[in-house]
């Protein structure tokens, strides 16, 4: 076996049926108990406890206890960023569930990844702030960044910029959106942005679900923010 990280271990982990979709409903951000989890799974409860057993020694899940329960969350937004990543390259290839229905429209437009905005709508906001010269690719580091321009820009828009960048999260990431191929926002910054547009009532979460609404106020107020030519 070659030297280096074991992409095997990890392929395994996410590769079986039952674990892809426990992962794949944690995706919202919101810790589930593994009761929820297996409903989520179609499998049943002893099951769920095997393979929550097996994610959380993998390093893919963590757990938190209240009271009696147990609930279960991504273990940080590293995994949910390279679930996105596998969604992404499974559209890219055909690999696509044939079941659709009225949420798979929604999910396109608007959904949570893990803390950030995804879809339609966060790949637009994407595009303006490159477009505008709000964000740009740092080549001694290969990522992205706020230009100065950029950080007055998020400034205005009441995000603590002082408070994200003293913590040890990237500010800025480039997500690759399953749905749309082409980058969203991630990283403290796309969390910030998220929350910050909920506290302005322009989108509503659906309960138990990673699909967003988006009002027609808050698309309105967003296309104005975040223009496109």
């Amino acid at each position: 076996m070659k030297d280096g990280p074991d992409i095997a271990r990890i392929g395994a982990l996410i590769g079986d049926p039952a674990r892809a979709n426990i992962l794949v409903a944690l995706m919202s951000g919101k810790a589930l108990t593994a009761t929820e989890l297996a409903a989520e799974a179609g499998i049943t409860g002893q099951t769920a406890s095997s393979h929550l057993k097996k994610l959380m020694e993998g390093g893919l899940l963590t757990q938190a206890k209240q009271g009696r329960h147990r609930y279960f969350a991504l273990s940080g937004p590293e995994v949910g960023a390279t679930l996105e990543a596998i969604m992404g390259l499974a559209a890219r290839k055909g690999h696509l569930r044939t079941r659709t229905g009225p949420k798979d429209p929604a999910m396109r437009a608007a959904r949570v990844c893990y803390d950030h905005l995804a879809g339609d709508m966060a790949v637009r906001i994407f595009d303006s702030l490159q477009a505008r010269g709000f964000l740009q690719v740092s080549s001694d580091k290969g990522g992205i960044g706020l230009t100065t321009a950029g950080e007055s820009f998020v400034t205005d828009f009441d995000v603590d910029l002082d408070r994200l960048t003293a913590g040890r999260r990237p500010l800025c990431r480039a997500c690759l959106d399953w749905s749309e191929r082409r980058n969203h926002l991630a990283g403290s910054l796309g969390a910030a942005l998220l929350d910050r547009f909920q506290e302005e009532g322009w989108l509503r979460r659906e309960k138990n679900s990673r699909i967003v609404n988006i009002s027609a106020q808050g698309s309105n107020e967003l296309k104005k923010l975040f223009p496109l030519d």
